[in-house]
Parts: C-alpha cells; sequence; structure tokens
C-alpha cells in the first residue's frame, strides 16, 4: 500500500509524511473497528437462544476474530502501535 501512497502523494501535493499519518491512523481505525466488531459478536454469542442462534453466533464470532487478527497484524507490520496514535 504504501507504494501506491507515494504514487498519489506526487499528484495530490501531500508530504510523504502527511500520507503515512494519514495511512497509520486508518490503519488503526479500521482495528478498532474490527475490535468493536468482535465485542458485539461475542455478545450476540452471549445472548444465543437455541441451537440455530448459537451455530450463528459462533459463526460470527469465528469470523470476526480472524478479521481482527488480520487487522492487527497488518498494524504489526507497520510498527502501529497504541501507543504511538
Amino acid at each position: 500500500m504504501r507504494w501506491w501512497g507515494s504514487a498519489r502523494q506526487e499528484s495530490s501535493g501531500k508530504s510523504y509524511k502527511e500520507t503515512s499519518v494519514e495511512e497509520d491512523w486508518r490503519v488503526f481505525l479500521e482495528v478498532r473497528n474490527a475490535q468493536l466488531e468482535w465485542e458485539r459478536a461475542h455478545m450476540m454469542f452471549n445472548e444465543a437462544l437455541g441451537q440455530d442462534q448459537i451455530d450463528y453466533a459462533i459463526f460470527i464470532l469465528e469470523a470476526a476474530e480472524r478479521k481482527y487478527q488480520i487487522h492487527l497484524k497488518h498494524a504489526k507490520s507497520l510498527g502501529i502501535n497504541r501507543s504511538r496514535m
């Protein structure tokens, strides 16, 4: 993604540092949104009644966990951590 950001930088007039900060914030917000989605899925699982609702809640929870892991891994690869934001 960085190479695309640097190509856009030339046409948009933004410096690489500004683009990098914007990218970092975008990734941070993606991680936060995935975390909130995981928390909602966990609540859905806790409130599920009946076998069908439980099965569905497990499916949603597993998908949300995987999405959260993917976004965390991406943020970590960019060197983003909560203390930097």
